[in-house]
């Protein structure tokens, strides 16, 4: 052969589910090509990379290029066997190996990717302290050149930790910084069992490591060294002493900062305010963090989106001082383009938008964006709220904000029979809208007739009357309620009337109200009230219930069924008018708190106070009295059964004051494996109490509960179930270990 030569031909040989085709088209060559030998290895190689073949040779003969390939296998099933669920391995983490390795069937077999693959299984499981497993393969390849690829895995026993000790450390006692570690010296057996404290994990050794690191760095201690590398394990007793190694190193205080770059004509001590760290105070990085958080929202909430923010440390020479230089990068100001709103099928644009404090054209705000989002999902019409902002390619200065809804059940039409605890079996009929037509109005048309209540009313309330955001609401009743089926005394109370209500905001989160309720009613009372116990009122001729209430609610609740921040007060004060025939006046106070905790979980806080009395020298009605126990108040107590009896019975006499409080903490079920954002798991503290009078209030009168409550928003609404065991009791309580609640959420 000499350089001059031509290929003239090109045959391929050993092909069985390639094509000749194919193989050309990888060839950086072809026939007319001049070729000389040292471009064999670069052909040769060409092929290999495609991963098609086990095997490639090539030569080249008067004028001819013979290629010999031997194809890899195509893959006709994988497997991996014989582990167990969700120690190491899971279907899910096989699934993904399947789809990273591209182990699927009918594709081409390589074996260099088997190898990396069973090397990454043994480092999952030598990471997790299985250091006897035993991973084999078993390959078939049949006639036809697929391969059957089954991995068997023999996990053996986890190695568990027997020691774990801290050395070093000055700043910190040992056991303060082992308290940072999920893993780590057996606990007591029963709750070891369910912790699995002792399992080692690296994953979760080096997660400690970096609390460690974070909690050395927010004293001030910037160079923190820990040596890790002391791990031994006992074959014979298959156990692990883990042994770190602390190096604190010095201690640094902030001598001062300086701020540079572009932060227009802001004072740099105005926006030395947002850092919480004061001049000569040790070095927080949580500190830091946070202040260049606070500073950057102060940017975007001028206008300022894309600010860039970030911190150089400089260490005076010669001391354990620092120097801060906060860096400030501005990009131009932002403007909303337009706002985009998508899933609300029902729910009418104006509904929504009417909701924003941030419109179309404004410059851009994060802290309106984040309230305006707030707001939507308060209004209780949508399951889940998404935003994302987009930027203009074409025109830096505008972004979009695209927000997608997604709609919940509101309402309903409905007839038919019911059972209710604390109401009994009910037929009923109506409709109960709270976004009827999707313009965001209530409306509650219903009729009821139950062993307890038979009603029929209409109530319509338009949240934005006007432009001004003020709402009006108005309604008609009849209602007859049969006390003695509601676990109270006996008596019958048949009431019709109507309300209309006005209400005018103060704030973007608070709204004062006010309502005028008017009704006539006709109490008849049972042998026992009306001969013995409330002699007075049962044979009076009074029927004229006139009040006027005065209400203030605030609300600044991240969403209506799950909230995880923020707080709702209500102040409610009705009066009974003068020209009435009962005169009374009745407060409520409820709050309402949230707050993140921990990871997706939620810390709630709530409290209710009622307060009623007379005036005039009337008596209070007894129906105007209040009643407890039951899931609205302190579960694990009978509906309406707490408070003082009526003398030889078991009747509550309901009371004039009434304390309940309540702390939880609500968690995703993703503990047990259930990924749904709309179900939640909570604990639940509840204290409460309920007094005869109010100046005969005693600590006697207090109840209280724990237990769980499993809150889950249905595509027919929020339901609740409950159970709860009585903590702070007196004989003769009426307990309810289980109860089912529609309408719940935590």
């Amino acid at each position: 052969m000499t350089l001059a030569d031509t290929i003239e031909s090109i045959s391929v040989s050993g092909l069985q589910n390639i094509s000749r085709g194919t193989v050309l088209d990888y060839l950086p060559i072809e026939v007319g090509d001049d070729f000389s030998d040292n471009q064999l290895p670069l052909l040769i190689k060409s092929l290999e990379k495609t991963n098609f073949f086990e095997k490639v040779k090539m030569n080249f003969d008067s004028s001819s290029l013979k290629v010999e390939v031997k194809e890899n296998p195509t893959i006709k099933f994988f497997e991996i066997i014989n582990y167990k669920e969700d120690r190491v391995l899971s279907e899910k983490i096989v699934a993904n190996i399947i789809d990273n390795y591209n182990f699927k069937i009918g594709s081409i077999f390589v074996k260099n990717r088997l190898d990396k693959l069973l090397e990454e299984i043994n480092t999952l499981y030598s990471s997790n302290a299985f250091f006897g497993v035993k991973i084999s393969t078993d390959l078939n390849t049949d006639t036809n050149n697929r391969i059957g690829i089954s991995i068997s895995i023999d996990e053996g026993d986890q190695a568990l930790i027997k020691q774990m000790s801290i050395t070093g450390s000055k700043f910190f006692s040992e056991e303060e910084l082992l308290d940072l570690f999920s893993i780590g010296e057996p606990d007591f057996f029963i709750v070891n069992f369910f912790s699995e404290k002792d399992k080692f994990s690296k994953y979760e050794l080096q997660s400690g490591i970096e609390l460690v690191k974070t909690k050395y760095l927010n004293e001030g201690f910037l160079d923190i060294r820990i040596d890790s590398s002391n791990i031994s394990f006992d074959k014979e007793s298959n156990s692990i002493e883990l042994r770190l190694l602390i190096s604190e190193g010095e201690q640094y205080f902030v001598d001062h900062f300086e701020f540079t770059g572009n932060f227009l004509d802001i004072s740099p001590p105005k926006l030395r305010k947002f850092i919480p760290l004061k001049d000569n105070d040790r070095f927080s990085r949580k500190d830091i963090i946070k202040g260049i958080d606070e500073i950057t929202k102060f940017f975007e909430n001028l206008g300022y989106a894309y600010t860039q923010i970030s911190s150089k440390i400089g260490n005076i020479p010669n001391s354990n001082k620092l120097t801060v230089e906060i860096n400030i990068s501005l990009d131009s100001e932002i403007y909303i383009s337009r706002i985009n709103i998508s899933g609300n099928n029902t729910t009418q644009d104006d509904v929504i938008r009417r909701q924003m404090s941030i419109n179309e054209g404004q410059i851009y705000s994060r802290d309106e964006i984040k309230d305006s989002i707030d707001r939507i999902k308060r209004l209780g019409f949508f399951s889940d709220v998404k935003y994302e902002i987009n930027r203009h390619l074409n025109n830096t200065s505008m972004v979009d904000i695209n927000i997608e809804v997604t709609e919940t059940k509101t309402g309903e039409f409905s007839i038919g029979l019911s059972h209710s605890n604390s109401t009994g079996a009910s037929l009923s009929a109506g409709i109960v809208q709270k976004n009827i037509l999707g313009t965001g109005n209530t409306l509650n048309a219903s009729f009821s007739n139950s062993d307890a209540v038979q009603s029929a009313s209409f109530y319509f309330l338009d949240p934005y009357f006007n432009k001004f955001g003020h709402s009006i609401s108005y309604g008609f009743f009849d209602k007859t309620t049969n006390a003695a089926e509601l676990d109270a005394s006996s008596y019958i109370l048949d009431e019709t009337g109507f309300n209309f209500g006005y209400g005018i905001p103060s704030t973007k989160t608070a709204k004062f109200s006010s309502e005028v309720r008017i009704s006539s009613i006709d109490l008849n009372c049972g042998a026992s009230l009306k001969n013995t116990f409330e002699i007075n009122q049962c044979n009076s001729n009074d029927d004229l219930d006139t009040s006027l209430s005065f209400g203030y609610v605030e609300n600044s609740l991240n969403d209506f069924f799950f909230p995880s921040s923020g707080s709702k007060n209500i102040f409610e004060t009705t009066i009974g008018l003068p020209f009435s025939d009962f005169k009374y006046i009745q407060t409520e106070y409820t709050h309402k708190s949230y707050y993140p905790v921990l990871s997706n979980k939620t810390f709630k806080f709530s409290s209710r106070a009622k307060l009623a009395s007379s005036y005039g020298g009337d008596e209070l009605p007894f129906f105007k009295r209040y009643f407890e126990g039951g899931n609205s108040s302190v579960r694990g107590f009978d509906f309406n059964s707490l408070g003082a009896k009526y003398a030889g019975t078991d009747n509550p006499k309901g009371g004039e004051l009434s304390l309940v409080s309540s702390i939880g903490i609500a968690s995703s079920l993703a503990f047990a494996g259930i990924d749904n954002p709309n179900m939640k798991l909570s604990g639940f503290i509840d204290l409460g109490g309920l007094s005869e009078k109010i100046s005969d209030f005693s600590f006697s009168d207090i109840r209280s509960s724990t237990g769980l409550q499993l809150s889950w928003l249905t595509p027919i609404g929020p339901i609740g179930l409950h159970y709860a065991t009585p903590v702070i009791k007196q004989n003769g309580d009426n307990t309810s270990t289980f109860s089912f609640d529609l309408g719940t959420t935590f």
